[in-house]
């Protein structure tokens, strides 16, 4: 690693702020430095972190840390945060299994005021926190960090509506790495906003209303004045009309000049705005070109950057993106929605074959949902495709606006399941409860890459919703025959015998059939690929029912509302009694790690699939022949 003398001497938050301002630049410099050693060694967030490195540092030397409460929105900004605060010897073991969260998380620091991964909560949850401490009478100051694509959403202009009526100290810094105004940024504009936030600056303004509170018109005057005079310089107009007194645009990589503004409105009242622009990528070439790629990234040489991609087997994701482009040539109704993630859903090549099809609507996935509701009901075929963590946000318009009408709407509902090192935040554990309960709607999952594709095709034809529900990474290797031109689809409702054995049937829902089969092969057990988690294929569980003694679930998915509940609930509607034994994720959040680690707690690796089946089936003394294991055939 490169030497870090400053860093070296910085622990905590106060070890900074006994540094001279002076020092704050080689920081900075040390800091950016070890960020781009650390993340090279462990993968995880890299270009949107390196932005907010001077960020970081300015907040934690102007604001009484932890006392004043800093709120990271999402979290891919705050691994400068988590290295000031305690944690730089952990950074050797970020997001892997028993070491730091790639986000912030209470449970790991008490400098990380609020827990985060989905983006646009920081505003609402700092401003509970300053209400909270007004209610408790404690003078604090709050601090919220949000991005300008987390602005996108909707939640955050909520927040915005209520605070700037209320009487607290919070203060919003926007984050801007990517509009267009970065050019507003230079000498004038720092100049202005210092002056603005200075203590001569606000006893003038404030004694003025005091004076004019006397005078209406001359105080209505003087405002109209003052928003004329800003709106010279700044683009703030926005927020003052939401209540917020806006500074900025101000140079996000000038630690120095952060650190003045900061300090200046750290003692100023009510809600403020601050626009920081920064840099993705800011002090590493390859992460400055393209901080797309560099988003989220692997393991690297930092001295090369990250390696040209090498051949793989295509990921679900790659499935969806043939389909999409496949489907769209054949169909030209298909119009394709993704709340901000283009690339991690896999609709750059649809994007870029049909662009006038193609719509992003920010991070925004309430209104995507709505949207495709509209396109429908105006005889287009629109595939929404969102992952599973993200698709929770939006369940009121899936059931209001779209099934409850009945509308065809396809989703393509990616990284369902465990998810690995961004653990709980983004698991896609509970989809399953939440879409199989909604009339009209079918609910597929893929136990292999072939069968996605057919699913997708399935769905897109069905005449009302449908959401197929597939892992992160890739499948068995079971690729899609024939050309482009194939969309083959599936019997609805239909499941498949995939092994024929005695006394046990295991059904298994999605990506966990190879396990399935391992433990059939162990047990002699019948295994199915139900394939529909609804409507179920119930013509052949009361077949299964006439000639098995038990059934065994297997799903990537909570044990609690997911498909063997729904298997549950079929045999009490029929009166039967056959045992039933619902493996799946059990009712607690999944820690980060890898897949198979995760799999392995949550006893879904092969081992703990066997030793939960001969345990419930109390076959733990009976050899693996399913002669021997006390079911009849």
């Amino acid at each position: 690693m490169t030497p870090t003398p400053l860093l070296d001497a910085i622990e905590w938050p106060a070890d900074l702020r006994e540094r001279p301002a002076s020092d704050l630049t080689g920081v900075a410099d040390e800091l950016r430095q070890f960020l781009i050693e650390s993340v090279s060694r462990t993968g995880g967030h890299l270009a949107a972190n390196l932005g907010t490195v001077e960020l970081a540092i300015a907040l934690h030397y102007a604001f009484n840390t932890p006392d004043d409460r800093i709120v990271w929105d999402v979290g891919h900004q705050a691994y400068a945060h988590k290295i000031l605060t305690g944690r730089r010897a952990d950074m050797a073991r970020l997001r892997q299994y028993g070491g730091l969260a790639g986000f912030p998380k209470r449970a790991e620091s008490e400098y990380d005021a609020f827990g985060a991964g989905h983006s646009s909560t920081s505003i609402s949850a700092a401003a509970g926190m300053a209400l909270a401490a007004k209610h408790a009478g404690l003078d604090r100051r709050h601090v919220a960090v949000i991005g300008d694509g987390a602005m996108t959403a909707g939640m955050a202009f909520e927040a915005l509506n209520h605070i700037g009526d209320l009487d607290c100290n919070l203060l919003v810094i926007l984050n801007d790495n990517d509009m267009s105004i970065s050019p507003n940024v230079g000498a004038l504009n720092q100049y202005f906003t210092r002056l603005l936030s200075g203590p001569l600056y606000s006893s003038m303004r404030e004694g003025s209303k005091r004076m004019l509170e006397f005078v209406p018109p001359m105080k209505a005057f003087a405002q109209r004045a003052e928003e004329h005079m800003k709106g010279m310089f700044v683009p703030g107009t926005l927020f003052e009309e939401l209540g917020f007194r806006y500074f900025g645009p101000v140079d996000g990589h000038d630690v120095n000049g952060l650190v003045s503004i900061l300090k200046n409105l750290r003692g100023t009242h009510g809600p403020q705005l601050l626009h920081v622009v920064t840099r993705k990528g800011q002090g590493y070439a390859p992460a400055e070109e393209d901080p797309c790629r560099y988003h989220g990234v692997s393991k690297f040489e930092p001295e090369n950057g990250l390696a040209p991609s090498a051949p793989k087997s295509p990921t679900y994701t790659d499935i969806f993106s043939q389909w999409l482009c496949d489907q769209a040539t054949a169909d030209n109704r298909l119009l394709g929605i993704t709340p901000a993630m283009r690339e991690g859903s896999g609709l750059v090549a649809f994007s870029e074959q049909f662009p006038q099809r193609y719509f992003d609507v920010g991070i925004a996935e309430q209104h995507a949902v709505t949207l495709a509701a509209g396109m429908a009901c105006e005889g287009q075929k629109p595939v929404v495709a969102i992952y599973s963590t993200f698709l929770q946000r939006a369940m009121d318009q899936v059931i209001h606006d779209v099934a409850l009408q009945n509308l065809p709407v396809l989703f393509a509902v990616d990284r369902a399941g465990i998810v690995g090192a961004d653990g709980p935040t983004h698991a896609g554990t509970f989809d399953t409860a939440l879409l199989r309960t909604v009339p009209n709607l079918l609910l597929m999952a893929p136990a292999n890459e072939r069968e996605c594709r057919q699913m997708l095709s399935t769905g897109f034809a069905h005449d009302g919703p449908a959401a197929v529900r597939y892992p992160r990474g890739g499948g068995p290797g079971e690729l899609p025959e024939g050309d482009s031109e194939d969309l083959e689809t599936l019997p609805v409702g239909r499941a498949e015998v995939v092994r024929e054995g005695r006394g046990l049937a295991i059904l298994s829902f999605g990506a966990l059939l190879e396990t399935a089969l391992a433990a059939g092969e162990a047990l002699d057990a019948t295994v199915v690929n139900m394939r529909f988690i609804k409507p179920l294929d119930t013509d052949l569980l009361a077949q299964l029912a006439a000639s098995h003694q038990g059934f065994v679930t297997l799903e990537d998915h909570a044990r609690a509302g997911g498909a063997g509940s729904a298997v549950l609930e079929w045999l009490s509607a029929e009166g039967l009694t056959r045992p039933c034994q619902v493996l799946g994720i059990p009712d607690a959040f999944t820690e980060h790690g890898s897949r198979e680690q995760i799999l392995a707690d949550c006893g879904l690796d092969t081992a703990g699939v066997l030793a939960a089946i001969r345990h419930a089936f109390g076959l733990e003394n009976c050899a693996d022949d399913g002669s021997r294991i006390g079911f009849a055939g």
